[in-house]
């Protein structure tokens, strides 16, 4: 994690490829104010619990927390991708774009937000129309 520059390497992914993620807004903020609380314990955002040098691998027993603090159920840690998703979609985020975001291969894959994409379209077909006097 490259704090500096606010982004995030993920290296063990779904499909295998590492990619770079932008920390923004509250998310940033979150993981820098982690970071400072957690500084005596070494150079990892989530280190180990127990003090041994090297990042926190099991993540689940934070995430149940998580989910009992705010008193969600039935939310699974992959929800937070798909609203991700959905998110960018209906804010105009070409499939291209998401696909890129998520990590997905091919657009077949984020083809499943395409409903949710559609003033995008709107916004290209407008701009041409205008630019060739249609």
């Amino acid at each position: 994690m490259d704090l500096k520059a606010a982004r995030a390497t993920v290296r063990d992914t779904k499909n295998g490829d590492s990619r770079v993620l932008p920390l923004v807004g509250k998310a940033l903020e979150a993981v820098r104010a982690l970071k400072l609380q957690n500084s005596a314990r070494g150079d990892y955002v989530f280190p180990q619990p127990s003090g041994v040098p090297g990042p926190y691998v099991y993540f689940d027993g934070y995430w149940q927390k998580a989910l009992t603090t705010a008193k969600l159920q039935d939310f699974r840690f992959h929800d937070l991708r798909h609203t991700t998703a959905s998110y960018l979609a209906s804010q105009g985020a070409s499939l291209l774009e998401i696909a890129d975001t998520l990590g997905h291969r091919t657009l077949n894959m984020v083809k499943r937000y395409a409903h949710l994409a559609q003033s995008h379209k709107v916004r290209a077909i407008e701009k041409m129309a205008k630019e060739r006097g249609l």
